[in-house]
Protein backbone atom coordinates (compact mmCIF):
# COMPACT_ATOMS: atom_id res chain seq x y z
CA UNK A 1 0.00 0.00 0.00
CA UNK A 2 1.67 3.20 -1.36
CA UNK A 3 -0.28 5.15 1.24
CA UNK A 4 -2.19 5.45 4.05
CA UNK A 5 -4.99 8.23 5.63
CA UNK A 6 -6.61 9.22 8.67
CA UNK A 7 -9.04 12.29 8.91
CA UNK A 8 -9.78 14.47 12.48
CA UNK A 9 -11.67 17.43 13.57
CA UNK A 10 -9.99 19.03 16.26
CA UNK A 11 -11.90 20.98 18.88
CA UNK A 12 -11.23 24.19 17.84
CA UNK A 13 -12.99 22.93 14.21
CA UNK A 14 -9.80 23.03 12.35
CA UNK A 15 -10.07 19.82 9.71
CA UNK A 16 -7.18 17.55 9.46
CA UNK A 17 -5.85 14.28 7.05
CA UNK A 18 -2.32 13.25 7.91
CA UNK A 19 -1.28 10.99 4.84
CA UNK A 20 1.46 8.68 5.99
CA UNK A 21 3.14 7.29 2.18
CA UNK A 22 5.91 4.78 1.65
CA UNK A 23 7.02 7.09 -1.33
CA UNK A 24 7.84 10.37 1.34
CA UNK A 25 11.35 9.15 3.16
CA UNK A 26 12.83 12.23 4.25
CA UNK A 27 10.37 15.04 4.22
CA UNK A 28 7.04 17.12 5.65
CA UNK A 29 4.73 18.96 3.85
CA UNK A 30 1.36 20.23 4.91
CA UNK A 31 -1.15 22.16 2.39
CA UNK A 32 -4.82 23.29 2.55
CA UNK A 33 -7.27 21.33 0.66
CA UNK A 34 -10.86 22.32 0.12
CA UNK A 35 -10.52 23.74 3.62
CA UNK A 36 -8.77 20.90 5.43
CA UNK A 37 -5.14 20.95 6.60
CA UNK A 38 -3.65 18.05 4.54
CA UNK A 39 0.30 17.05 6.01
CA UNK A 40 2.02 14.42 4.70
CA UNK A 41 4.55 12.21 6.40
CA UNK A 42 6.65 9.12 5.60
CA UNK A 43 5.16 6.42 6.59
CA UNK A 44 8.07 4.90 8.56
CA UNK A 45 7.52 7.79 11.51
CA UNK A 46 6.41 6.37 14.98
CA UNK A 47 2.52 7.09 16.28
CA UNK A 48 4.54 9.94 18.59
CA UNK A 49 6.61 11.65 16.27
CA UNK A 50 3.62 11.64 13.48
CA UNK A 51 1.71 13.60 16.59
CA UNK A 52 4.46 15.78 16.90
CA UNK A 53 5.31 16.82 12.97
CA UNK A 54 1.61 17.16 12.85
CA UNK A 55 1.10 19.98 15.35
CA UNK A 56 4.24 21.32 14.27
CA UNK A 57 2.90 21.89 10.36
CA UNK A 58 -0.45 23.18 11.89
CA UNK A 59 1.30 25.66 14.19
CA UNK A 60 2.89 27.01 11.00
CA UNK A 61 0.31 27.13 8.45
CA UNK A 62 -1.62 28.86 11.48
CA UNK A 63 0.66 31.43 11.66
CA UNK A 64 0.85 32.36 7.68
CA UNK A 65 -2.89 32.74 7.65
CA UNK A 66 -3.30 34.61 10.64
CA UNK A 67 -0.43 37.13 10.12
CA UNK A 68 -1.75 40.67 8.96
CA UNK A 69 -0.98 41.07 5.23
CA UNK A 70 0.54 44.68 4.21
CA UNK A 71 1.47 44.83 0.38
CA UNK A 72 -1.21 44.32 -2.35
CA UNK A 73 0.75 40.94 -2.93
CA UNK A 74 0.37 39.51 0.48
CA UNK A 75 -2.87 40.37 0.17
CA UNK A 76 -3.77 38.37 -2.63
CA UNK A 77 -1.90 35.06 -1.40
CA UNK A 78 -4.03 35.38 1.75
CA UNK A 79 -7.02 35.73 -0.72
CA UNK A 80 -5.86 32.63 -2.82
CA UNK A 81 -5.02 30.33 0.30
CA UNK A 82 -8.69 31.68 2.21
CA UNK A 83 -10.07 30.46 -1.14
CA UNK A 84 -8.29 26.99 -1.27
CA UNK A 85 -9.25 25.98 2.71
CA UNK A 86 -12.93 27.68 2.86
CA UNK A 87 -14.12 27.68 -1.09
CA UNK A 88 -12.35 24.62 -2.80
CA UNK A 89 -10.26 26.68 -4.94
CA UNK A 90 -13.12 27.58 -6.85
CA UNK A 91 -12.81 31.32 -6.26
CA UNK A 92 -9.93 32.38 -8.35
CA UNK A 93 -8.95 36.33 -8.04
CA UNK A 94 -6.83 38.23 -10.50
CA UNK A 95 -5.89 40.78 -8.13
CA UNK A 96 -6.64 41.89 -4.61
CA UNK A 97 -5.18 45.33 -3.55
CA UNK A 98 -5.88 47.89 -0.96
CA UNK A 99 -7.55 51.08 -2.46
CA UNK A 100 -8.24 54.45 -0.23
CA UNK A 101 -11.17 55.53 -1.91
CA UNK A 102 -13.74 53.41 -0.72
CA UNK A 103 -14.80 55.09 2.66
CA UNK A 104 -18.25 54.09 2.71
CA UNK A 105 -17.86 50.20 2.20
CA UNK A 106 -15.38 48.15 3.31
CA UNK A 107 -14.52 45.74 0.83
CA UNK A 108 -15.62 45.05 -2.88
CA UNK A 109 -15.33 42.64 -5.90
CA UNK A 110 -16.08 42.72 -9.95
CA UNK A 111 -16.96 38.61 -11.12
CA UNK A 112 -16.01 39.84 -14.69
CA UNK A 113 -12.02 40.15 -14.31
CA UNK A 114 -12.14 38.61 -10.54
CA UNK A 115 -10.11 41.84 -8.97
CA UNK A 116 -11.05 42.44 -5.06
CA UNK A 117 -10.38 45.94 -3.67
CA UNK A 118 -9.87 46.45 -0.14
CA UNK A 119 -10.90 49.79 1.72
CA UNK A 120 -7.47 50.71 3.45
CA UNK A 121 -9.56 51.53 6.63
CA UNK A 122 -9.44 47.55 7.07
CA UNK A 123 -5.24 47.44 7.57
CA UNK A 124 -5.40 47.73 11.57
CA UNK A 125 -7.91 45.46 12.16
CA UNK A 126 -7.60 42.01 13.67
CA UNK A 127 -6.65 39.56 10.64
CA UNK A 128 -10.01 37.75 11.38
CA UNK A 129 -12.08 40.38 10.66
CA UNK A 130 -9.86 41.13 7.06
CA UNK A 131 -10.19 37.29 6.12
CA UNK A 132 -14.28 37.67 6.61
CA UNK A 133 -13.88 40.58 4.45
CA UNK A 134 -12.08 38.67 2.35
CA UNK A 135 -13.66 35.30 2.06
CA UNK A 136 -17.15 37.58 1.69
CA UNK A 137 -15.83 39.02 -1.81
CA UNK A 138 -14.56 35.33 -2.59
CA UNK A 139 -17.84 34.08 -2.44
CA UNK A 140 -19.22 36.95 -4.70
CA UNK A 141 -16.40 35.62 -6.93
CA UNK A 142 -18.36 32.53 -7.31
CA UNK A 143 -22.06 33.01 -6.76
CA UNK A 144 -24.60 34.63 -9.23
CA UNK A 145 -27.44 35.43 -6.69
CA UNK A 146 -26.12 38.51 -5.17
CA UNK A 147 -26.71 38.83 -1.42
CA UNK A 148 -28.89 35.06 -1.73
CA UNK A 149 -28.99 31.75 -0.40
CA UNK A 150 -26.09 30.15 -2.24
CA UNK A 151 -23.60 33.24 -1.45
CA UNK A 152 -24.67 33.14 2.20
CA UNK A 153 -24.00 29.53 2.18
CA UNK A 154 -20.65 30.42 1.03
CA UNK A 155 -19.63 33.28 3.39
CA UNK A 156 -20.91 31.29 6.20
CA UNK A 157 -18.13 28.77 5.78
CA UNK A 158 -15.90 31.68 7.51
CA UNK A 159 -16.33 30.56 10.79
CA UNK A 160 -16.30 33.83 12.75
CA UNK A 161 -18.41 35.83 9.12
CA UNK A 162 -21.00 36.92 11.73
CA UNK A 163 -18.76 38.00 14.24
CA UNK A 164 -16.77 39.88 11.89
CA UNK A 165 -19.86 41.35 10.72
CA UNK A 166 -20.68 42.24 14.01
CA UNK A 167 -16.94 44.26 15.00
CA UNK A 168 -17.41 45.84 11.85
CA UNK A 169 -20.78 47.11 12.33
CA UNK A 170 -19.54 48.62 15.55
CA UNK A 171 -16.72 50.39 14.35
CA UNK A 172 -19.46 51.92 11.91
CA UNK A 173 -21.52 52.97 14.71
CA UNK A 174 -18.68 54.36 17.16
CA UNK A 175 -17.46 56.35 13.96
CA UNK A 176 -20.90 57.91 13.26
CA UNK A 177 -21.68 58.63 16.81
CA UNK A 178 -18.14 60.48 16.82
CA UNK A 179 -18.62 62.67 13.56
CA UNK A 180 -16.59 60.79 11.69
CA UNK A 181 -15.81 60.95 7.99
CA UNK A 182 -16.76 57.79 6.82
CA UNK A 183 -20.19 58.85 5.80
CA UNK A 184 -21.81 55.74 6.48
CA UNK A 185 -25.42 55.83 7.43
CA UNK A 186 -26.13 55.30 11.04
CA UNK A 187 -26.66 52.03 12.41
CA UNK A 188 -29.57 52.97 14.44
CA UNK A 189 -30.96 54.66 11.71
CA UNK A 190 -30.70 52.06 8.92
CA UNK A 191 -31.07 48.57 10.79
CA UNK A 192 -31.44 46.53 7.45
CA UNK A 193 -29.81 42.88 8.00
CA UNK A 194 -27.01 44.18 4.81
CA UNK A 195 -26.53 47.60 6.04
CA UNK A 196 -22.71 47.16 5.26
CA UNK A 197 -23.65 45.59 1.55
CA UNK A 198 -26.11 48.10 0.04
CA UNK A 199 -24.51 51.80 0.25
CA UNK A 200 -23.82 53.39 -3.06
CA UNK A 201 -20.85 52.78 -5.03
CA UNK A 202 -17.86 54.84 -4.40
CA UNK A 203 -16.91 57.23 -7.46
CA UNK A 204 -14.78 55.50 -9.51
CA UNK A 205 -15.32 52.30 -8.23
CA UNK A 206 -16.28 48.91 -10.04
CA UNK A 207 -19.45 47.33 -10.20
CA UNK A 208 -19.82 43.62 -8.11
CA UNK A 209 -20.14 42.79 -4.18
CA UNK A 210 -19.89 45.20 -1.50
CA UNK A 211 -19.32 44.34 1.85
Amino acid sequence: MAQREREFTRQDGLRVKVVRSTRRTRTVSAAWRGGTAVVSIPARLSAAEEEEWVATMLERMLKRTTRVPRSDGELLERARALSERYLEGRAAPSSVRWVGNQQRRWASATAVDGSIRVSERLRDMPAWVQDAVLVHELAHLIADDGHGPYFKSLEARYPRHAEAHAFLHGVEWATARAGGPSGAPHPAAEPDEDWMRDWQPDEDDGDGGRY
